[in-house]
């Protein structure tokens, strides 16, 4: 009994998939680009302080986080509590203790955590190297660069994943999202050049 219990939470859980895919892509997707901006500012003011640098990426990295995990779970939580008043009222039934009442306590957390954790991983992958460079490890290009180059990978790589997922041709996937990556590099260089 406790097992086909379980089996049926996990049933719930599996189908939330496609919400935390989507969450994962989407604010993974803003985590990548607010550090590709903020980094391709840093390199067009000609900033050389790292420290500067990588305080600012990580405030808004924690930032990111907090921001996709409290409004995905307000959310989600309000959705899903939503959805079980009206189930419960459809069927005149308390459904708290059910599977599908316990899933409904479980999930928001579950995309918050990925809605959260997407963009705050990406932001310190691609805020490695400004690390790496202010411990006195020398890389084959400035700091800048090579973060840049990190998040034209991730965003690249994202678009990939949203092509496994659609069923396209990965490539071209991977090529759309590096094409908005390198437009929004090109106009940020742009305008630093400006000012």
């Amino acid at each position: 009994m406790i097992i086909k219990k379980k089996k049926h939470l996990m049933l719930h859980i599996l189908r939330a998939r496609s919400i935390a895919r989507r969450y994962l892509v989407t604010n993974g997707f803003d985590g990548a680009l607010t550090m590709l901006g903020m980094i391709t500012g840093f390199y067009a003011s000609g900033m050389a302080e790292l420290s500067v640098a990588i305080s600012a990426c990580l405030g808004a990295a924690v930032a990111l986080f907090i921001s996709g995990l409290s409004s995905a779970y307000l959310s989600e939580k309000a959705e899903r509590e939503k959805e079980l008043r009206e189930l419960e009222q459809a069927l005149v039934n308390d459904l708290k203790e059910s599977d599908y009442g316990r899933a409904s306590r479980y999930l928001p957390i579950l995309v918050a955590l990925v809605n959260g954790l997407s963009p705050l991983l990406l932001s310190l992958l691609i805020i490695l190297p400004l690390f790496v460079a202010e411990q006195g490890y020398v890389l084959p290009l400035s700091p800048f660069i090579n973060s840049i180059a990190v998040a034209l990978i991730c965003v690249f790589l994202l678009g990939v994943f949203l092509g496994k997922i659609s069923k396209t041709f990965w490539l071209w996937s991977g090529l759309r999202t590096l094409t908005i990556a390198i437009i929004t590099v090109a106009i940020i260089l742009f305008f630093g050049n400006k000012i």
